[in-house]
């Protein structure tokens, strides 16, 4: 017999829309809503590009508590960060990769090294995505723990993408003593513009957008099946993001201090280079503590996932015993009376669309208040319990046996003719009345009468079936009980 079951599924990760998806199943809005947005900000984000060269928004001084750093002001980061952030990272890196390489070749960069400069920001991008594909978190970032998760992967993202200005210092021959100001400033206006600028509006945008991708899943792009080798990678590109970081940072300092050396006495120089001994060395056990985090932070998540699938796996059970107690007679162990609508329902609905044959069969013990009058009820569950294996054995396994009522039971026969159904109903009357069913007054038999109802393609709902079922066994309750009505019989 079928059953059809609860299931609880683990929290789906970030799922990215499907540009074949979209074509497939979208409607003509959607399609043309989404594309003429995509392109609109695709020539925006080429023409704001150039814009970033042509004004020199690149590395700009920014005084702050006494400190000069330094920034880059890049609008077409906004742009496709958004695109990514909401309909995944094809979505945002492509016009990324076109407007960093429409800029690069402008600025006279060769064209091998136009198209490697160019990967930068999408590079940055899928840390960003992987980071939302590892680990569920929502993405609309007014709570704290959602705003922090996505501050740091903007960290670490900006960081990645920064390697595209050591791309442009190098092909624009510029002096290891410049270069601090051009690194620094890529990856920290990547940050502050994916903090200050991405996340107020993906508050106030993603609220919308995910109510629409939740009643348009169609569109979507399947979600991974297991996390880990996202987390894995997730902690490798913040481990690598973070060393790198620490890394080029001192590095460039270091630099900057042999040329600021060569004019100083000797004793503070000596005493500058002892500073940068002292750093490197930290640097070093650092970057060891932050392997070990990461390290123990992915065994921690297998643990953690671990526990997780067994507490799910261990609910889901839960609610298919529930489900199965809900949905079950206590007395016979066969389906309920609402589980038997919904299968009538469902067998019709199947039967229509597919123009199949289908069986209603609906039988009820003949005389059953004076079985129990005269036995008592104990023996009259009695005869309910014999009549319910009966049906047990004699049903096959796509067949669906309910207890419909008191004394009543109702059994669907998917793709059951008229004389398939009648065959299964007289050899369920003979087989019952052949059974001696044990009483203090003495063994007794009893017997069935069964009423059979074809399905029937003009009729407008399942409830006609189910009275024409009703129906026939009347006619046999009328005719003498103990035999079976098929339709041919009631409609004489």
């Amino acid at each position: 017999m079928r059953n059809t079951q609860p299931s609880t599924e683990l929290p789906q990760m970030a799922r990215a829309v499907s540009v074949r998806r979209l074509f497939r199943h979208g409607n003509r809005r959607e399609q043309l809503t989404i594309t003429a947005l995509w392109l609109a900000s695709l020539a925006a984000s080429i023409g704001l590009g150039l814009a970033s060269v042509i004004c020199k928004w690149s590395g700009l001084p920014l005084e702050l508590g006494g400190t000069e750093l330094y920034i880059t002001v890049y609008p077409p980061l906004v742009i496709c960060l958004l695109w990514t952030l909401t309909c995944g990272w094809w979505w945002g890196a492509i016009p990324a990769y076109l407007a960093t390489l429409t800029l690069a070749l402008y600025g006279g960069m060769p064209w091998p090294w136009a198209l490697m400069f160019s990967a930068a920001n999408p590079l940055g991008f899928a840390v960003i995505g992987l980071g939302y594909r590892a680990i569920a978190i929502s993405r609309k970032l007014t709570g704290i723990g959602a705003m922090l998760f996505y501050v740091q992967l903007s960290f670490v993202a900006s960081i990645f993408s920064s390697s595209g200005a050591l791309v442009w210092c190098y092909t624009n021959r510029i002096d290891s003593t410049a270069l601090l100001p051009i690194w620094q400033g890529w990856w920290l206006g990547a940050f502050l513009q994916s903090v200050f600028l991405c996340a107020p509006v993906m508050a106030v945008l993603w609220p919308r957008l995910e109510h629409w991708q939740q009643a348009r899943p169609q569109l979507l792009a399947d979600a991974g099946a297991d996390p880990r080798g996202s987390v894995l990678r997730l902690l490798g590109c913040v481990t690598i993001g973070v060393l790198i970081y620490g890394f080029v940072t001192l590095k460039l300092a270091d630099n900057l201090l042999q040329v600021q050396a060569a004019g100083i006495p000797a004793a503070l120089a000596r005493s500058l280079e002892v500073a940068r001994d002292t750093t490197w060395a930290f640097y070093w056990v650092f970057a060891l503590i932050i392997v070990f985090i990461a390290v123990f932070g992915y065994h921690m998540f297998i643990h953690w996932q671990t526990l997780t699938n067994k507490l799910l796996s261990d609910l889901r059970h839960a609610n298919q015993r529930l489900y199965l107690l809900a949905g079950t007679d206590s007395l016979t162990g066969l389906h309920n009376r609402r589980v038997a609508d919904e299968r009538i329902a469902a067998e019709w609905q199947r039967a229509q669309r597919l123009g199949l044959q289908a069986a209603l069969v609906m039988i009820d013990i003949d005389h059953f208040k004076q079985i129990n009058d005269r036995h008592g009820h104990p023996t009259g569950d009695e005869a309910i319990r014999i009549l319910a294996s009966e049906i047990r054995a004699l049903s096959r396994e796509i067949d669906s046996a309910c207890r419909y009522g008191g004394e009543e039971f109702l059994i669907i026969l998917p793709q059951a003719d008229a004389d398939g159904a009648y065959t299964f109903a007289e050899r369920l009357r003979t087989s019952v009345a052949a059974i001696p069913v044990p009483s203090e007054h003495g063994a007794f038999h009893f017997t069935v009468s069964v009423g059979i109802a074809l399905f029937d393609a003009e009729e407008s709902s399942h409830d006609a079936w189910i009275e024409r079922s009703d129906s026939a066994l009347y006619h046999a309750k009328r005719e003498g009980r103990n035999r079976v009505v098929s339709p041919a019989a009631v409609a004489a």
